[in-house]
This record gives C-alpha cells, structure tokens and sequence, in this order.
C-alpha cells in the first residue's frame, strides 16, 4: 500500500521478526509499494528481508495464505528457479498471525522490477514464458488450492441492491456508488459470460497446471542470476491462461493459448477488482492517496470492453515484489 497502515506501528513488525524469524532487528523502513497489502524493510543480523502484512477476509483465510506460501516454497525446492518464495519461520510455517493480518518474510532481491514497456520487449517477454512455462509444467504440490470464481451468479443483483442508496462512508463514497450503479446491466453480462466460461475451464480440471495468478512486470525481479517471481499469494492450480493475460499479445507466437480461457481471466480479474473496490468504498475511507488509487481502479474496470479484456488500470495487480532499493 501507497500509505503507512494506521493500526500497527514499525516496532511491531520488527518485534514480530525477531521473534519468528531472525535475530534482533537492526533496521526498519516502510515501503510504499504495491496495492493491496503492507510491506517493509527489515535488516537483522546482516540479513535483509522484505517483509508483508497480509490482510486476510475476503481474499485468503489463514489456512489458504500459508498452503500458498508454502507450495512456493515446494516449487523453489523443487527446482522451479524462477520462484523466489517465502522464508519459513522457527516454526516451520510461512505466515504468522499477529493479531491484524498475517506476516510473511522473502529474501531480499538485488534487482529490479521492469517498467511496463521493458516488460513488453521481446527478449524479456521470451525470458518470462519460459519461467511460465517451467512453472507449469512443475509438478503441483501438495495441498495447493484450485482456482474457484472469485463472484457467484448473484453479484450483479447484490450490487445493484447495495448501490439503490447513498453511501455516506467517506468522501470518495458516493462517486464510487453512482459509478458502479451506472454499470448494472454491464456487471450483470459480464458475470454471465464469466460463469459460463468458468464452467469450461472446470469441464477440463483435470490438465490445470500450477499458476502464479499475477505475473505482471511489478511481481517480476530481473536479477544478477535471472528472473524472479515473487508475490506467491494467488498461486493456485488452474489453465496457464490464467498466467497470460499481461503477456498478450505481445507473446503471440510463443504462446497457443485458448481464446476462452483468456477471456474468462480478464474476466476474473475485472469483476473480483469490482468487488473488491465496491467493499472498500462501503467502508469508512478518508480520502488518502490509496483511496484515490482505488477509485481510478474502479473506473478503468468498469470502462472495459464488451469482451472482457481489461485495460491497464492504476490500482493494478496487488503487490509490488521485493527489489533492492
């Protein structure tokens, strides 16, 4: 996230990873990167981590968040070189609950994150399918979920209930209502399409491959040693396609992918980032930087196409990987 949280200070999280992770902290710094969760800078003992504050409802409960940490960390130690994966805690898991979210340690990358348009050149587009394409040719590991539609058949007639009145939740409450009021009929065709295709992507569930489930360049780090994807928390098993939708088309001719299941996870992207931005603007907001983040986000989902495919938009995939400063 692009502002500090409010309802945990830096001592906290430092305290947080010394007990669990490494030895007395000797450093801490905010990062304010990513959209969607809280991260930091932590030295201790010579050692620097990026550390992330996950907020767990309605995206992961805590069982799913650490099964997908975990199988990061199978994949990495499997041989999946582009995973750069979560680091255990003295307990063995990878999240720990600290009473506001779950934490999770990675190791610190030497490295950058691509810019949009580098991540569009051929030669780095080449480097990030073959990292696809390792990662889903791996075997899954155990305990990892399967991809499930992230909204049912009544989404459309639960927002048109929930937008019937004004919001008086914050100043950016009711410019997010009259917007997504505005757009009832088109929320409503697109959930149709989405379940439909969502219901031929389960007719063949049986060839889903591991998936990271966000790719995009901000969760790309190039590296002395190659390309690293971190940022594990949407690893699921589902078609690959769920993996292309930032590489197409620039990746025409290296990718044969299945138009309609392309279309179902533009699809599943646009409507979940809908959901999710109606919760945030029903709920008390002030105004802040991520608040006017979010409503650019909502606006450029609720521009898209007939078809499904999303445009770029400013609140963007969640998470921002950890790159060296």
């Amino acid at each position: 996230m692009l502002t500090h949280p409010s309802f945990i200070g830096d001592e906290a999280i430092a305290h947080a990873v010394g007990a669990h992770w490494l030895p007395e902290v000797a450093d801490i710094s905010y990062l304010p990167w990513g959209f969607g969760a809280h991260h930091w800078r932590v030295t201790a003992g010579g050692t620097t981590v990026f550390v992330t504050l996950d907020q767990l409802e309605p995206r992961h409960s805590a069982i799913s968040l650490e099964a997908a940490y975990a199988g990061a960390a199978a994949l990495a130690a499997s041989g999946s070189a582009a995973v750069c994966a979560p680091l255990p805690a003295r307990s063995g898991r990878f999240t720990v609950d600290i009473g506001v979210g779950a934490l999770s340690v990675t190791p610190w990358l030497e490295g950058r994150s691509p810019s949009a348009a580098e991540a569009r050149e051929p030669r780095h587009i080449r480097e990030i399918v073959l990292a696809l394409t390792a990662l889903h040719r791996a075997d899954p590991p155990d305990g990892l979920r399967s991809w499930t539609p992230r909204v049912g058949p009544e989404f459309a007639d639960e927002m048109r209930i929930h937008t019937a009145e004004p919001w008086t939740s914050g100043p950016l409450a009711e410019q997010a209502r009259l917007a997504l009021a505005a757009h009832g009929d088109a929320i409503e065709r697109w959930t149709g399409r989405y379940l439909e295709l969502a219901d031929v992507a389960f007719s063949g569930q049986d060839s889903w491959v591991p998936t990271h489930g966000e790719p995009h360049n901000d969760n790309q780090v190039m590296t002395a040693e190659g390309l690293r994807l971190v940022d594990w928390e949407s690893l699921a098993l589902a078609p690959p396609e769920r993996d292309y939708a930032d590489l197409l088309p620039a990746a025409t001719g290296l990718l044969l992918p299945d138009p309609a299941m392309v279309e179902l996870f533009a699809l599943d992207w646009r409507l979940s980032e809908i959901a999710e931005y109606a919760r945030w603007f029903a709920a008390p907001h002030i105004g802040s930087e991520d608040d006017h983040t979010a409503l650019e986000g909502l606006f450029e989902e609720l521009a898209g196409d007939a078809q499904g495919h999303p445009g770029e938009t400013v609140a963007g995939p969640p998470e921002t990987g950890p790159t060296s400063a």
